[in-house]
């Protein structure tokens, strides 16, 4: 893909870095990124790079309706009853329902998880499920990662005598359900200061307020629950700023060193370095942790993932780690597969629309976020992936850039069963009658308020560097913005008319680029640049030329040897002067 170089202006003195700089005792780069991430003072820059635990933490009372939820638990506790926690089947919504079960064992109440078949039931609350609990004498369900379009469930749950607390994070629907209380701060009237929670924020934030109400002896306890708040966290692609920015930098300090066994099953056998010698970031949780926790649900049921992260005994622990491994590779060989097949179907009949859309008997429903996704990212557009069954199809939509994507869907809702999401990505069902009908809609739509222009693929660069600024120092002090993610991602630099001194082609089938380069003015230094995959893109790439090059600064460690490298994002031969 070909992008198009976009560098973000800078609105701001060379006395506002040096002052900023000095201040935070930082390399003057840092503190020209800090002032275009608008962090002007000196007090929002060291709250930024400090990220304190105690000062970054909301109250979790500060949600208008958290007494409320605190409340009906402590009556269910007083009680005895019965308790149900219904969650996702994705990593969000499986830590949270980890920590909830936790929260409520600590508490003394009989308590039960349940999380939907992704294949048979689909995601969030269904009457079916709740029919079930009332014959086990559940009084009570607590949802987690989900529950907030559920209108009519909550509905019917009321009339058989249940009560529900929802907890969620995801898009408000018009409707909001008429439940005993209601924790999500995306509610406009929520009371909560930061409205970007992912699930497991939520579900952290109703057990800390149990803690503090009813086990305050306990409540330091709650920041073990942080590794687990990191990984739905991370998973769930939620920006990393304000309180989530807290939650995760201390929540890769507690995975560091994990008390849960099968994390440490997870790690060892998929050979992922995590410990206290080798700290985990968020890339690691992105590529390697979460994956294998979706894995469950995506490809057999969830339950197997929630009951590696509760399992106490390591040899239990060690066969639902090999499993999920196994279950691992084949999503990545399934994914592989759907996505070859829907890039035929979009050159073949979407080659001229806006929003791509495949349905098929043959995609697994488990992965079909996944392949939209993929197939977003390659074509710069709005992309939904079906599973099509006998009466009804579920989908996953994947956005494009600076679309909506719920509040589209939202205006075609009356044709759908349920669906549910973020700006970016959203979850539908819909009755294969209405398939056609919902897709007309939902392209006409797409149509008018999409611009392509809005939409071309651009690679937003930080910083333009000269070479002398490219040091050990800058990138240490990178690491202090750490952790990177959705809404903080990792700085992207741009160094110009760079000699390539030479080509080399690296890894199985030298499909990998590393180049070393110099500054055009002779000066000694010659830094390494890594591409991985980019061999075929650049396979014209020779000694002599010069370019101009795109990329992420990091410390690369080879047999206990530090040097510096530049992770390449794109380049261009430089234009001749």
């Amino acid at each position: 893909m070909s992008y198009l170089w976009k560098i973000k202006k800078d609105s701001f003195s060379v006395e506002e870095v040096a002052h900023l700089s000095e201040f935070l005792r930082v390399h003057p780069v840092i503190a020209r990124l800090l002032l275009k991430r608008g962090l002007r003072s000196e007090q929002s820059a060291t709250d930024f790079l400090l990220a304190d635990y105690d000062q970054g933490i909301y109250d979790p009372f500060l949600f208008s309706q958290m007494e409320k939820a605190v409340e009906r638990i402590r009556i269910a506790r007083e009680k005895g009853e019965r308790v149900m926690v219904f969650g996702d089947y994705d990593a969000d919504g499986i830590t949270s329902s980890v920590i909830l079960k936790k929260t409520l064992d600590d508490l003394g109440v009989e308590n039960f998880n349940y999380i939907p078949d992704k294949n048979k039931e689909g995601y969030g609350l269904n009457v079916n499920a709740i029919r079930e609990f009332k014959k086990k004498n559940i009084s009570l369900i607590i949802t987690v990662d989900c529950g907030i379009t559920g209108v009519e469930e909550t509905r019917q749950a009321r009339q058989l005598g249940i009560d529900v607390i929802i907890t969620d994070h995801h898009h408000i629907p018009p409707i909001l359900p008429e439940a005993d209380a209601i924790i999500n701060p995306k509610i406009k009237n929520s009371g909560y200061p930061f409205a970007d929670l992912a699930g497991v924020g939520v579900a952290f934030k109703l057990a800390q307020a149990i803690y503090r109400k009813l086990m305050p002896e306990k409540e330091e306890q709650t920041k073990w629950f942080l590794d687990l708040v990191a990984i739905g966290t991370v998973a769930d692609c939620v920006p990393l700023i304000d309180e989530n920015r807290v939650l995760v930098k201390y929540g890769l300090i507690v995975l560091s060193k994990t008390r849960r066994v099968g994390l440490g099953e997870i790690f060892q056998t998929g050979r992922i370095s995590v410990d206290e010698n080798n700290f985990p970031d968020t890339r690691k949780i992105s590529f390697q942790i979460a994956p294998r926790i979706n894995a469950a649900g995506r490809i057999d049921h969830a339950d197997l993932a929630y009951n590696l992260l509760t399992e106490t005994d390591r040899a239990r622990a060690r066969l639902f780690a090999l499993e999920i491994e196994a279950q691992n590779k084949k999503r990545q060989k399934d994914t592989e597969q759907v996505v070859k097949e829907i890039e035929k179907i979009t050159l073949n009949s979407f080659k001229d629309k806006k929003l791509i859309f495949a349905v098929s008997p043959h995609f697994p429903v488990g992965i079909v976020g996944l392949a939209a996704g993929k197939i977003a990212e390659k074509f710069a557009l709005p992309t939904g992936v079906f599973f099509k069954n006998e009466n009804e199809s579920k989908g996953s939509f994947r956005s494009a850039r600076g679309f909506n994507i719920i509040e589209a869907i939202e205006k075609c809702g009356s044709l759908l069963e349920r669906y549910g999401g973020h700006s970016q990505a959203a979850g539908v069902s819909v009755k294969n009658e209405n398939l056609e009908m919902f897709y007309q809609c939902l392209n006409a739509i797409v149509e008018e308020e999409l611009s392509l222009e809005k939409i071309e693929p651009e690679l937003e660069i930080d910083l333009e560097l000269a070479w002398n600024e490219i040091n050990f120092q800058l990138a240490d002090d990178l690491k202090k913005m750490e952790p990177f993610g959705e809404g903080n991602p990792v700085p992207i630099f741009l160094a110009r008319n760079l000699v390539v001194q030479e080509v080399k082609k690296l890894g199985n089938g030298e499909k990998h680029l590393k180049l070393f380069l110099r500054a055009q003015n002779n000066a000694p230094e010659i830094r390494e640049a890594i591409g991985f995959g980019l061999v075929e893109k650049f396979f014209t790439l020779k000694t002599g030329d010069r370019v101009d090059l795109v990329f992420e600064l990091e410390k690369d460690q080879w047999n206990g040897r530090e040097k510096l490298q530049l992770k390449i994002k794109d380049l261009k031969l430089a234009e001749r002067t």
